[in-house]
């Protein structure tokens, strides 16, 4: 009698945990993803006790972000922020010293390179130049600085470039003539400026163009940056990479040169016998080598990159872990410049390896998550940054030789213990020969027995894949918090299982992939019983608006559609983007060359039999995916009476960036797939 007794008492006090841990929570949603602080650029102090860092956080009711520069303890300990304005200050970086840090701020109007103090006070402005700074690196001896601006080439100092500017400005004529590609690129409308590299002498003030006269940008990616130069360790030299300016537009040739700061003769190309992409170069510590990445495919945007090695006083080339089918991202020596330890994607993670530089050995470091921003620190341990399907980035450290991993940082910690949040399930199926990668996600209130409705998720580049990460636009969370299953499937053409899985995609943009996650769907309907095959909807944004626009033509499963920026036809979106080489690579050539490639891969060919409801969606500065694909979409679901909605943002690109306009395509999305999987929710 007295073991019932407590067993019923412990069980109502379980229940009353439970149902308080229940009403102190709740499944996670779109509040929550914008209330999540992010974290970016980590790095150490050289004493290797403090690491610096940038945050940003949004505001609804301002409809914008705000970035700032906090510090924290590596062994441990709380937040310290640095600066906390209305202005935008990010790029942090240390003066060898570590007494002081450097960083850009917007406070002047334009950004400048601000210099604030460990020991306290204001910041005080270090630079008053008339153009606006897009980043910088410190020299290791802390006495020059290396930015990088826009400037019109043919002019012969920065105040002639803000000369020119504001007479544009002032000049109540606002056409543009055009003699060659690109005329505009991503959302940017070309004004003929290019991105330079400039050296300022910090004692002296003075400023010196590296790249004078070069009608060449650097950083060449998107993403560059820092990524994208390295100081040599003595700071006599820079090398950089820059993309070669003629056919741009058509061409994917990126080289790397190097440039002595002191002056003398032009930059020296590094790497003109690769007709492809030279990308990422870091000096090994004792300066005689530079490692880099490097692509073998002239046009081939999404070639495996490789690992290589430059003897710079002779020339000699040697290539490392060559037989390893990764392709890898950033590069980082260790102290003894035995060691590379770079990231790559691995079947649904980004992951961190070291590389053994004499033997080609890779080691796995981090295994799990999405990795990035990685850092040495005086110690030799590692610091990055790490997110998770369920935890945006937060600053982590491993230390190489016993692979120990410690989290750092928990600036996101109270939010992410106020929601609910579904965990991530792997699986794997065969299909037309291959292993297929996908990802599950329950919902998050999900109650054995009952069937839910499925969200099915397709992923862009098409040479992307769906990362254990935390995602701020096409968040799985997001649609689970909202009671539905979640599937992502890493269709042929995704990155992570080796370059030949990535390559299959070349030519077959519908068929093949359709097939692959019409596969996927059936493993997944027939594993999970849990899921309401009658109420599936599938959503995709760039190539993966395309797939949804491939879809529409076939006999699908679903009952609504989202298409976000995707492809109506693989002609007209040749002829009105902006990198031509992606088309040109993807369909074998260009459309006079190989029209029945393009034709057969074009959901336009197929609108005889579009009959699902579907949502379309598009930002008028996306000029890679041009707004008349969603208006030739929108038009011929309207023309064949297929139920169908266009939500256009004119203040947008190829993402929803802004709060209010995130908040609007969240409860659009969601309200078109509840309205047609029957799902109704309380108020």
């Amino acid at each position: 009698m007295l073991k019932s007794v407590l067993f019923w008492c412990c069980g109502a006090f379980l229940l009353m945990q439970t149902s308080h841990l229940q009403a102190a929570t709740h499944p996670f949603g779109w509040d929550d993803m914008f209330a999540m602080v992010r974290l970016g650029d980590a790095t150490p102090s050289p004493d290797g006790r403090w690491v610096l860092f940038s945050r940003t956080s949004y505001d609804l009711e301002k409809n914008k972000g705000n970035t700032d520069l906090s510090l924290m303890a590596i062994g441990g300990g709380a937040e310290r922020r640095l600066t906390v304005n209305a202005a935008v200050d990010t790029n942090g970086r240390w003066l060898p010293d570590g007494g002081s840090i450097l960083f850009l701020s917007s406070r002047s109007g334009s950004f400048q390179v601000w210099k604030l103090s460990m020991a306290g006070g204001e910041a005080q402005q270090l630079t008053h130049l008339p153009v606006g700074i897009d980043g910088f690196e410190i020299a290791p001896d802390g006495s020059k600085l290396l930015f990088w601006a826009n400037v019109f080439v043919d002019c012969a100092d920065l105040a002639c470039t803000a000369a020119r500017l504001a007479e544009k400005k002032s000049n109540p004529v606002k056409a543009r003539v055009y003699e060659r590609l690109f005329f505009r690129h991503w959302d940017t409308w070309n004004d003929g400026r290019r991105s330079h590299l400039f050296v300022m002498d910090l004692a002296q003030g003075k400023v010196r163009d590296l790249m004078k006269g070069m009608d060449q940008d650097t950083p060449t990616k998107p993403w560059g940056g820092a990524d994208e130069i390295s100081w040599s360790p003595d700071g006599a030299s820079v090398v950089f990479a820059a993309r070669v300016s003629k056919g741009e537009a058509w061409h994917t040739n990126s080289d790397l040169y190097l440039a002595r700061v002191g002056g003398g003769k032009a930059p020296k190309c590094l790497t003109g016998g690769n007709p492809a992409w030279d990308t990422a170069p870091v000096y090994s510590p004792d300066g005689k080598t530079l490692a880099y990445l490097a692509m073998e495919r002239p046009g081939y945007e999404s070639d495996r990159q490789q690992i290589v090695l430059l003897t710079l006083a002779t020339g000699k080339r040697r290539l490392v872990a060559k037989d390893w089918d990764r392709s890898p991202g950033q590069l980082l020596w260790s102290a003894d410049g035995q060691t590379l330890y770079l990231t790559a994607n691995e079947h649904g993670h980004r992951k961190l390896f070291s590389v053994d530089v004499q033997s080609g050995k890779v080691s796995t470091l981090v295994a799990e998550g999405s990795v990035s921003g990685v850092k040495r620190t005086r110690t030799g341990t590692l610091i990055y940054l790490r997110d998770r399907m369920t935890s945006p980035r937060e600053i982590f450290e491993v230390h190489p030789g016993t692979r120990a991993i410690r989290q750092i940082s928990q600036v996101n910690g109270e939010t992410l213990r106020s929601v609910r949040m579904s965990q991530p399930e792997e699986f794997w199926f065969e299909h037309d020969g291959r292993k297929v990668h996908g990802w599950i996600l329950k919902p998050v209130n999900f109650r054995k027995g009952r069937k839910v409705p499925l969200a099915f998720m397709i992923h862009g580049g098409p040479q992307g894949s769906w990362l254990d990460s935390f995602h701020y636009r096409w968040n799985p969370q997001f649609y689970a918090g909202a009671g539905y299953a979640v599937v992502g499937i890493d269709f042929r053409g995704s990155t992570g299982y080796g370059q030949s899985f990535t390559d299959a995609i070349r030519g077959d943009w519908g068929p093949g992939p359709y097939s692959d996650l019409m596969a996927g769907l059936q493993h997944v309907l027939s594993k999970y019983k849990y899921i309401d095959a009658k109420k599936m909807c599938a959503l995709g944004a760039s190539y993966g608006g395309f797939m949804i626009n491939w879809i529409l033509g076939e006999k699908n499963p679903f009952q609504c559609l989202v298409n976000h920026d995707g492809l109506f036809d693989t002609v007209s979106s040749y002829f009105t983007t902006e990198e031509l080489y992606f088309h040109e690579w993807e369909m074998k050539g260009t459309p006079w060359e190989v029209p029945q490639i393009y034709e057969q891969n074009s959901p336009r060919a197929r609108v005889a039999k579009w009959k699902t409801p579907t949502l379309v969606v598009h930002g008028a500065s996306d000029f890679r995916v041009v707004e008349t694909e969603a208006f030739a979409t929108f038009n011929a679901l309207q023309r064949r009476g297929v139920p169908s909605k266009l939500l256009y943002f004119p203040d947008e690109n190829h993402w929803v960036l802004k709060p209010q306009n995130s908040q609007l395509w969240h409860q659009t999305v969601l309200s078109w797939l509840d309205r047609w999987t029957h799902t109704r929710r309380g108020k």
